[in-house]
């Protein structure tokens, strides 16, 4: 083997003492909280093909791979039928073919191999050189694992390697950071008979219950779903600044490695958190900042949303279940880690946990603007979603079921029935609030928005939820 990558693939030398050796298991068994994504029961064991796990940077996509080496060896897996690469050493497709084609001779020839490739998006043309070894049948008999932190990942597989991907019901994978109700599953905040009164009652949960996701939500709002905030959290009972530079750096370096003007960067963020959770266009921004094209402001928002950092939140057409794309957008980001960090960056401070997230937290109009965002984002990462923009306006219309469902955020300590003229006009629309108990306005169903975000997120890893309890 590459002795460039020997410090990542230790199992090969004493397989159990992998989790011991390995830089990042190291790094993970030093957390006061460690998480295991719901994502390793659905990667590929036993199915040849090439998978893709796309996601931001930093949620954890190379800690996910190195735990899901070490389940396939207490499976059973030979060490030798194991190899983790990563895509920061390869220049481009020619190395990447022939490094490749090395690994795979060297391993067994009758086995399944697994060949796990992170951060490819450093690879200049990696597409190319997946696409020749596949066409090579250089990959049969190998399981495949891709990654990287830009979500054109998975769009270029879908159109690169059609016909090669294997056949797996699932080929795609997004991972996230974690959802509320991950957070709230890791730090085992509920008990057993909480969680089951929970998945098993339609509606009713007690108050006692809704009070305690309330508290958690709250904390949500601050360190997100990125583990290294939660942790700090946990052990100092704050966010250190290092760890806002942290994912910070990481959106600054990867927009300028893709030739961006940081200048420019800053202007987009700002304009962003200036106008958060608010309906705009790319002309009015453009208006409003140095950048001359409304294009250049389209672009660097799409940029950023490939890298999962924001959310661009479209209207919908109600009849087409589509974006409208004329109509304005919101931007917001996709984590409320994120907006932290990048405002910490935007106005640099000593302490941005002291002197800007708890400032921000005691604003009930940020927090408002948070938990809408927090919402938005969540739904989105299993419906397509978006706002309804007609006489008023309702926050989130997602689509299920061939239809779109109206959901409107109030975190607000009243409800008043004038503000919600608009989505009383839907038979099946749902009002999230700040409340403790379900209610009613009108004939609108009001339910608890930690509740209901904790819900959303169960109904996906409910098996799972139950078995690790």
């Amino acid at each position: 083997m590459d002795v460039r990558f020997a410090p990542h693939n230790t199992h090969m030398e004493d397989p159990e003492l992998f989790s011991r050796r390995d830089p990042h298991l190291k790094q993970l068994q030093k957390q006061l909280l460690v998480h295991r994504s719901f994502l390793l029961r659905k990667l590929p064991r036993h199915q040849p093909g090439i998978y893709t796990v796309g996601g931001g940077r930093q949620v954890g996509k190379t800690t996910l791979l190195k735990q899901w080496m070490s389940d396939l060896l207490k499976s059973g897996i030979a060490p030798e039928s194991i190899v983790y690469i990563t895509g920061e050493l390869i220049d481009d497709h020619h190395s990447l073919v022939r490094l490749v084609t090395e690994i795979l001779d060297e391993m067994p020839g009758t086995d399944l191999r697994y060949l796990l490739l992170d951060e490819i998006t450093y690879i200049r043309h990696w597409d190319k050189g997946i696409k020749y070894l596949a066409d090579a049948g250089i990959l049969e008999n190998t399981v495949m694992v891709i990654t990287g932190s830009d979500l054109v990942i998975i769009q270029e597989a879908r159109m690169r390697f059609p016909g090669r991907r294997g056949a797996a019901d699932v080929v795609d994978f997004h991972l996230y950071p974690l959802s509320f109700f991950e957070t709230v599953h890791l730090k085992k905040c509920l008990s057993p008979e909480e969680l089951d009164r929970i998945i098993n009652s339609r509606h009713e949960a007690t108050e006692k219950i809704a009070r305690k996701l309330l508290g958690e939500f709250d904390m949500y709002l601050v360190h997100g779903g990125f583990l290294t905030a939660i942790n700090d959290m946990a052990k100092h009972k704050c966010i250190r600044p290092h760890t806002f530079s942290t994912y910070s750096d990481w959106i600054r370096g990867d927009v300028l490695k893709r030739g961006k003007n940081e200048h420019y960067l800053r202007e987009v963020l700002d304009a962003m958190v200036k106008r958060y959770g608010s309906q705009v266009t790319w002309n009015a921004l453009a208006r409003d900042l140095s950048i001359d094209h409304p294009k250049t402001v389209a672009d660097y928002a799409a940029l950023l949303e490939s890298m999962d950092a924001i959310v661009i939140q479209a209207a919908i057409i109600e009849d087409k279940l589509a974006a409208a794309p004329k109509k304005a957008r919101k931007l917001m980001f996709s984590d409320p880690f994120i907006f932290h960090a990048v405002r910490a960056w935007l106005s640099p401070t000593k302490d941005p946990y002291k002197q800007q997230v708890t400032p921000v937290m005691d604003d009930p109009n940020w927090v408002s603007k948070l938990a809408e965002a927090c919402a938005v984002a969540h739904y989105r990462r299993y419906f397509p979603t978006y706002y309804i923009k007609a006489e008023g306006e309702v926050d989130i219309a997602y689509v299920d079921q061939h239809r779109f469902w109206p959901v409107e955020i109030k975190w607000g300590t009243q409800l008043r029935p004038k503000d919600l003229k608009q989505i009383a006009k839907y038979q099946n629309s749902r009002i999230l609030s700040k409340g403790l108990q379900y209610s009613t306005i009108g004939t609108i169903p009001v339910e608890p928005l930690p509740l209901a975000l904790f819900r959303l997120s169960l109904s996906q890893h409910k098996e799972q939820a139950i078995g690790d309890v």
